[in-house]
């Protein structure tokens, strides 16, 4: 059976749902670590709520466009570095809301090409830190 090849019209709505969850993940990650109070509080439920949307469409899939390793999981496990430092920072476990992510995430690390490029989470960790010092949001 041949493979369906999604429209353009199709592809371009993808497109704009990719670009649209990048957009409130990174908006909702920035409100982690650079505000306080409510805001931040807010930010985290955005950040987790965006994250589930995620889990959502991987369902039960190795990757995200099912068994191959592709565009979207090179995409989003940039996000993962930061995870640690959001979680030690503020106080919550990305793992226990949205469990298939982490694991998602745990096998894209097995990959030697995506480990020994996304950053070392401490380091990450280290630079939130020196933000939050430099914006006053310790």
């Amino acid at each position: 059976m041949a493979k369906k090849h999604p429209t353009s019209v199709q592809s371009t709505e993808s497109d704009l749902w990719r670009h649209s969850l990048f957009k409130k993940l990174y908006d909702a990650g920035r409100k982690i670590w650079a505000t306080k109070g409510e805001e931040q509080e807010a930010g985290k439920k955005e950040f987790i709520e965006v994250l589930r949307q995620l889990e959502g469409e991987l369902g039960n899939k190795p990757y995200f466009e099912g068994e191959s390793f592709g565009f979207l999981d090179i995409a989003l496990i940039t996000f993962y570095s930061w995870f640690y430092a959001f979680e030690t920072c503020e106080n919550f476990s990305i793992e226990a809301e949205c469990p298939k992510l982490i694991a998602w995430a745990k096998r894209c690390m097995q990959k030697e090409s995506v480990s020994k490029t996304l950053p070392d989470k401490n380091k990450v960790y280290e630079f939130v830190l020196g933000m939050k010092k430099m914006f006053g949001m310790e």
